[in-house]
């Protein structure tokens, strides 16, 4: 179901639940203009098609103790695409390491890293990232706030777009 064959009405069931996934079928049919057993059926076939992966809650991490954010950027020997593989699994495997992102340049990843201390994260950067297979240095940043963490996509950017091409 490409992005072109999503109707206005899918559109909104996303962007919906992209501001409030834990809404009531019934709350979410009345917000985009439907009956409740329509609505449930988009949502499930959304979800079906990939459009829809997951449902999260947005957890303070400060409130449980995890005070370290730091941005890694990792380059590789090789990049190889087995060795590229291999350092993906590697990142999935390591808890500190939230997001993982290849990216094209002189850097070949950046992590977004997270730690209770600083001296959780040296740990994992001294024992475990730099002394991972294929790693030829890191640079890290630790954050020193953040500005702005809006998960999710601009809604209005898409239906803006979708309308100057229609």
């Amino acid at each position: 179901m490409p992005v072109f064959k999503l109707d206005p009405i899918d559109r909104k069931i996303l962007s919906e639940l992209q501001a409030d996934g834990r809404m009531t079928n019934v709350e979410l049919a009345s917000r985009v203009g439907i009956s409740a057993p329509p609505c449930l059926r988009r949502v499930r076939t959304l979800e079906e098609e990939g459009y829809i992966t997951g449902y999260h809650a947005d957890i303070n991490a400060r409130e449980l103790g995890f005070e370290v954010a730091v941005f890694a950027m990792v380059r590789l020997n090789s990049q190889a695409e087995a060795d590229l593989s291999t350092f993906e699994s590697r990142c999935r495997a390591w808890p500190l390491v939230r997001e993982c992102h290849m990216l094209n340049g002189e850097i070949d990843f950046i992590l977004k890293c997270v730690s209770p201390d600083l001296s959780t994260f040296q740990n994992f950067l001294t024992e475990q990232l730099l002394k991972a297979e294929n790693v030829a240095n890191v640079k890290t940043s630790l954050v020193i706030r953040c500005a702005k963490d809006e998960p999710g996509l601009p809604f209005d950017v898409l239906e803006d777009r979708l309308a100057k091409n229609a």
